[in-house]
């Protein structure tokens, strides 16, 4: 048996997911150092190959919108976990999610600059993550856990040294908070400027920050290099960020023809998050949140997937999220790909919206989402053809995961051949 450090090897006949979003093939890829060094047809290799015939090879999915910091909803059992288990239950969803084929994460509130950093150094196994920290809101806004009997300000994830503040009110108070986020280490600026669907005090169709504060952030966002993404579901605070240069909105789920339009005309994406919301739907029907909580999502009338249509129709630029909040949902994340098609995308434009859209959102297109030439070879691999991509509902679908050319999750046919780590 060959043995080898796997930094250069070649995949033989593979089908190879393309830019329009279709399978190509049967093609052989070379890898180089982490990288795709070729693509083609009976390729030269100084390395080991390995037969990949019949296997369907993808780029590494993107989740736009999760929080692998976040276990639990159950305020009490926040505030009664200590930091150090919270830490080691963020690194094992870190790790479920990359097995799942995700390989690249915009954290959107609760990972911090430690996490992020951890996982690139290879402390543990984890996606590449982008994060934002913390969610900026107005005080009593989506995200102000506020406990009133107690008289404490509450967050999804436990106080630590170093956690940035996030309550804002007015102008020059939001840039501040905006400044100490980019302090300590965000790369995107979270805001919520609209209510929220699990939060008990405030209402998602009703708009949170005035769009003085919005522009503030995106300025001071954009002199530092960084991009604003803005939770709204609807309503003048969707309006409002889209118009003050937010990157991205989450969720968008009463969004508008008016304001698809708007979206696609400043090149703003939409991660509409239809695994969150098919979610929070289901919990408040099995009676699983507060009483508040459930008598809110049940009477807020939410159409899942209408928000894909409409920024379908209106070339609205789309880009893959989960929203993960509880333990039980991390690895699970291809689902969302499933609800995408289910919701009116084609199978090539979901797949693309996971990959190459993903990349675009995130800034780092020149070298991920696509499995070509000079690009990091992060990728996913499938035993079969995934059709109409039902099979991504539930886990088990991927049956390997290379992670700058390194297999995280070994393919049954490389243990003949590569001695992974």
């Amino acid at each position: 048996m060959t043995s080898f450090t796997p930094s250069s090897f070649t995949l033989r006949e593979a089908m190879v997911l393309d830019q329009s979003g279709s399978f190509g093939g049967p093609l052989d890829v070379r890898v180089d150092g982490g990288r795709v060094a070729a693509l083609g047809k009976d390729l030269p290799s100084d390395g080991p190959s390995i037969d990949f015939a019949g296997l369907w090879l993808l780029p590494g999915i993107f989740d736009c919108h999760d929080h692998v910091a976040f276990s639990t909803v159950d305020m009490l059992e926040v505030l009664g976990t200590p930091v150090s288990r919270w830490a080691l239950e963020a690194a094992r969803n870190g790790r479920l999610t990359l097995e799942a084929g995700v390989t690249f994460v915009r954290d959107l509130c609760g990972a911090d600059r430690g996490l992020r950093d951890a996982f690139a150094a290879g402390y543990v196994p984890g996606p590449t993550l982008q994060i934002s920290v913390v969610l900026i809101c107005q005080t009593g806004g989506h995200g102000d856990a506020y406990l009133g009997g107690a008289g404490l300000e509450a967050t999804l994830t436990p106080d630590y040294p170093g956690r940035p503040p996030y309550v804002v009110d007015g102008p020059e108070s939001m840039r501040h908070v905006v400044r100490a986020a980019l302090r300590a280490g965000a790369d995107w600026i979270k805001l919520a400027t609209t209510g929220g669907l699990v939060s008990e005090h405030d209402e998602p169709l009703v708009a949170e920050l005035t769009p003085k504060e919005i522009a503030v952030a995106v300025f001071e966002a954009e002199r530092k290099g960084k991009h604003v993404s803005a939770h709204a579901y609807g309503g003048d605070g969707l309006t409002n960020a889209v118009e003050a240069g937010a990157r991205s909105i989450e969720h968008g789920g009463f969004l508008t023809e008016e304001q698809a339009a708007l979206m696609a005309a400043r090149g703003c994406f939409l991660v509409p998050t239809l695994s969150a919301m098919r979610d929070c739907l289901r919990w408040a029907e099995e009676g699983a949140l507060t009483p508040t909580q459930c008598r809110k999502i049940l009477d807020f009338g939410l159409e899942l997937g209408e928000c894909v249509r409409i920024a379908k129709a209106h070339a609205v630029p789309l880009a893959c999220g989960t929203d993960y909040i509880k333990r039980e949902q991390h690895g699970k994340n291809l689902e969302e790909l499933t609800l995408m098609h289910r919701a009116g995308l084609t199978v090539e434009e979901t797949l693309l919206a996971a990959t190459a859209g993903g990349a675009e959102l995130c800034g780092v297109a020149q070298d991920r989402g696509r499995v070509a030439e000079g690009y990091v070879f992060d990728a996913v691999v499938l035993d079969a053809d995934p059709g109409d991509l039902s099979g991504f509902a539930s886990p088990g679908a991927v049956t390997g995961v290379f992670q700058a050319g390194r297999p995280v999750v070994p393919h049954p046919r490389l243990s003949a051949v590569l001695e992974v780590a």
